[in-house]
């Protein structure tokens, strides 16, 4: 259990917090999806979960929105168990879910004026199609849509209500690049209502963008939590050098990779030389490894994560091996 999540279990929750969540599991049989998760969200705040596939990301937003109860734990939802949470609570919620339905033969103006006049003040419906780059589509029957046309259509109707608090889960999947700037311009109008936003998201761009604050899940559990250029620490940021001499590669983190490179190149710049400074997505992908790591160190029991029977994982490798001191460089 990390710093941050030992210290969500003993906070109580502020008068300012959308959600709360205390020690959360959700176990299948034998299998642990999540094991003593716990974060808060702040009103009006985007709050970005990341993780790899099977690492609980849907599991946890699929319980916050009632949708699958919990095995252990507690959750409140804007002051709300989500167990018991009735259809005034529900309709304070948007919820975009990973896979689009089928909604037979209405057009697209059809399916979002329709859902517009469940809600008491829903945003303006052309106002929606256009934000979420279906302008040309709007008397177009849903059925005739691609995939990625469709999910368009499921964040529009995520968003017509004005929700309090918005579930984004994957929102993004099957956008085209202009559709995906349109949709988080959308997102940071919402937030500038003060709208409080839960997204998952496999696009760490997206995360950084839109995120307030990060959160990653590997193996059922809360690895990291904190802001975009905070999660990780500060050790995860110090920048790489990596060059190639006689002897072979090097690779060396330093907080003053400008020194090193000067002294690398007071005699001939070498060969491959680069600095690489740490992204978002660096820094996630070596808190996942490190908690697989960790969890095979543990001997995970069959189809625990990192245990015998647990499934590859699903991140791309990342080689953050570390072979020359600075003085070593120099010499």
């Amino acid at each position: 259990m990390t710093t941050a999540e030992t210290a969500s279990e003993t906070a109580a929750p502020a008068a300012g917090t959308a959600v709360s969540v205390r020690g959360l599991q959700k176990a299948y049989g034998h299998v642990e999806a999540l094991r003593g998760v716990s974060f808060d969200i702040r009103r009006g705040e985007t709050f970005a979960l990341l993780g790899p596939n099977g690492a609980g990301k849907s599991t946890t937003i699929e319980i916050l929105e009632g949708y699958r109860d919990r095995t252990g734990g507690t959750a409140s939802v804007l002051g709300v168990d989500p167990q018991h949470g009735g259809l005034p609570w529900k309709a304070r919620l948007g919820i975009v879910l990973q896979s689009s339905g089928e909604s037979g033969q209405v057009t697209v103006r059809e399916q979002l004026s329709h859902f517009a006049a469940m809600y008491p003040n829903p945003r303006p419906v052309d106002e929606v199609i256009d934000a979420v780059g279906l302008g040309g589509k709007a008397k177009a029957r849903i059925k005739s849509l691609s995939g990625g046309q469709r999910r368009r259509v499921d964040v529009a109707l995520g968003v017509i209500g004005r929700p309090e608090l918005l579930f984004l889960d994957e929102p993004t999947t099957g956008f085209d690049p202009e559709a995906r700037h349109q949709f988080w311009d959308l997102i940071r109008s919402l937030k500038a209502e003060g709208t409080t936003i839960l997204l998952t998201t496999h696009y760490l761009d997206e995360a950084a963008q839109l995120a307030d604050r990060v959160a990653a899940i590997a193996g059922g559990r809360l690895v990291d939590i904190g802001g975009v250029d905070e999660i990780g620490g500060e050790e995860a940021r110090v920048p790489l050098v990596r060059w190639r001499d006689g002897r072979g590669p090097h690779e060396v983190r330093t907080t003053e990779p400008g020194t090193l490179v000067a002294s690398l190149t007071r005699d001939g710049e070498p060969r491959e030389l680069e600095v690489i400074r740490p992204s978002l997505e660096d820094i996630y992908l070596e808190l996942v490894r490190s908690e697989e790591r960790a969890g095979a160190e543990a001997g995970g029991g069959p189809g625990a994560p990192g245990g015998p029977g647990a499934p590859a994982p699903t991140s791309p490798a990342l080689t953050t091996t570390t072979t020359t001191t600075d003085s070593e460089a120099r010499s």
